[in-house]
């Protein structure tokens, strides 16, 4: 049997593999350390649907001649997978109220949906949220445009993650006195923001290295980013967890002294290193 690749023979000698599906399970830990999944797949000749591929997955590797594997890269498959969103709520939309609950089952039992839930765990809930008429779809929508964004960009989104980064950093350097004057509407407000923008740092950061580009040089005065967002990470446990434990001194002190100098050193650090072009992009 021979196996292509995304259209290129590939230097496979099956051992024990007697399947199809053995033959997939053999190559799924190749695929994901280079950052790819399956996309399609063709057996003599013959494309594969959605449909029978558990079918396919139990094929003798006797009876076939040529098995044809397709590939995307996982930020492609994330991609596709948000722009399907957009023609989801379209069609849920267009449904009456019956069928939107067996749309809705369907939905989240889909290839689709599993993908978003592996990958956009935060996605997946609003999504349910939204065609559970929770919330609107308007707000599901401008998640999905934000994630695009970094997906398709992530340099572009620079700028507005260093105007994000500044506002939440000049409240958490007032958040000891929104706690000492018994402001704990905007305090608390402080707290979600701050997760909200932290957590799109680290997004940006992990789209990079999976795009090829490699952060591990980027340095934040002596400490190497690796170390920098452990250390941070960690600062960050520490501050909830006072924060849960209505240690208001100890959110203060970490939210200004900590937290803000952190996250403002390493959006810079982030920003100065794309300025200066030191990203190489591995294909």
């Amino acid at each position: 049997m021979i196996i292509k690749i995304n259209g290129q023979v590939a230097d496979i000698v099956l051992d024990l593999e007697k399947t199809v599906g053995e033959v997939l399970a053999a190559l799924e830990q190749w695929l994901v350390n280079s950052g790819h999944r399956l996309s399609g797949l063709a057996i003599d000749g013959e494309s594969v649907s959605a449909s029978a591929l558990e079918m396919a997955f139990s094929r003798d590797v006797e009876t076939i001649n040529n098995l044809d594997i397709f590939t995307s890269s996982l930020s492609e498959l994330s991609a596709q997978s948000l722009v399907q969103i957009y023609r989801d709520i379209d069609e849920y939309e267009s449904l009456d109220f019956d069928e939107k609950q067996s749309f809705f089952q369907s939905w989240n039992e889909s290839p689709q949906a599993k993908h978003i839930n592996e990958q956009f765990p935060d996605i997946f809930t609003v999504c349910n949220r939204a065609f559970s008429g929770e919330i609107n779809f308007g707000i599901l929508r401008s998640v999905v445009e934000e994630r695009l964004r970094e997906l398709g960009n992530p340099a572009g989104e620079l700028p507005i993650l260093e105007q994000l980064v500044s506002e939440v950093c000049n409240r958490l350097e007032e958040l000891p006195l929104d706690i000492q004057t018994g402001k704990d509407m905007r305090a608390a407000e402080t707290i979600q923001i701050f997760s909200t923008v932290a957590e799109k740092v680290f997004r940006i950061f992990d789209i990079f290295n999976r795009q090829g580009f490699s952060t591990d040089t980027i340095k934040v005065g002596e400490a190497a980013i690796p170390d920098y967002i452990n250390e941070f990470s960690s600062v960050i446990k520490e501050m909830l967890a006072a924060y849960e434990q209505q240690d208001t001194v100890l959110v203060g002190d970490l939210a200004e002294y900590e937290l803000a100098p952190r996250l403002r050193g390493l959006t810079t650090a982030l920003s100065q290193a794309v300025g200066e072009k030191t990203w190489v992009m591995q294909v």
